[in-house]
């Protein structure tokens, strides 16, 4: 039996080289909303994703956790030091986040946020043309790695 999605999404994934047909496609106008992190300083971490990269300070919670956003929507990006407060990254080889991805409207737009991260003295991972996007990697000061 053969599956056709009016969309063109093949309902097949690939794992290890072998064909596994999926058992759900999930709708292509699916995004995802926001990225929580657990951080070991709220206000550091504020300092990197508002004062740094911009976004705005939607909501905080005194300096247990804080909610960011582009443009308005209720958030983006949330910070929390509920279970983390004064922790460390985690050591390489372990399990996590391995990156995020913040996509700007402009290369304009992102080489202004590049320019406040060179004058922060945030150390750049790396960059890399991929054909369809332009990237810099970075990490926040927690280690969770953005490009």
């Amino acid at each position: 039996m053969s599956i056709v999605l009016p969309w063109g999404v093949s309902p097949v994934s690939e794992i290890e080289g072998k064909a596994i047909p999926a058992r759900f496609v999930a709708d292509p106008l699916v995004r995802l909303g926001h990225v929580h992190l657990k951080v070991g300083d709220l206000d550091r971490a504020l300092g990197f994703y508002s004062g740094v990269l911009g976004l705005q300070i939607m909501q905080r919670f005194g300096d247990s956790a804080a909610f960011l956003s582009a443009g308005g929507y209720h958030h983006h990006i949330g910070l929390n030091t509920w279970e983390s407060l004064g922790g460390s990254p985690p050591p390489p080889g372990t399990t996590g986040l391995y990156h995020t991805a913040i996509l700007f409207p402009s290369r304009a737009a992102l080489a202004e946020t590049l320019h406040r991260v060179l004058a922060a003295k945030i150390p750049l991972d790396g960059a890399a043309d991929h054909g369809v996007s332009e990237a810099i990697y970075l990490r926040d000061p927690d280690g969770t790695e953005w490009n």
